[in-house]
């Protein structure tokens, strides 16, 4: 069982920024993937964005050039900063280890609890 503890997330206006982190032993290490999903009320589980073992990154269309991944491995951390955020960014974000076939459900499969994100 992976243990991962999300803060960060919160209410904010259009326009504003968050930023969610993730603690958990697995991230202690840069050898593998790292991502960030997330879940709107009514739609499947979302990939946001993954920072690869080889330190390249993906971003999902809809966040692309507004979110940015991090990791600190010293820190067993990873980051996701939101920036210019959009009512239709509302979710639960999910941290995430590296997940060959990741459930629809986001809060079914092996990672933490999530952190709310709400942009009116």
């Amino acid at each position: 069982h992976v243990q991962l503890v999300e803060s960060g997330g919160g209410s904010v206006q259009a326009g504003g920024s968050l930023t969610a982190s993730c603690t958990g032993s697995v991230f202690a290490s840069d050898d593998s993937d790292v991502s960030w999903y997330r879940q709107a009320p009514g739609y499947d589980c979302e990939l946001v964005s993954t920072l690869r073992n080889d330190r390249t990154i993906y971003y999902a269309s809809s966040v692309r050039g507004r979110f940015t991944i991090s990791q600190d491995s010293a820190k067993s951390t990873i980051y996701l900063r939101m920036n210019n955020l959009k009512p239709e960014d509302t979710a639960v974000y999910y941290c995430a280890p590296e997940t060959d076939y990741p459930l629809v459900d986001c809060a079914a499969n092996d990672w933490g609890q999530g952190t709310q994100v709400t942009v009116s």
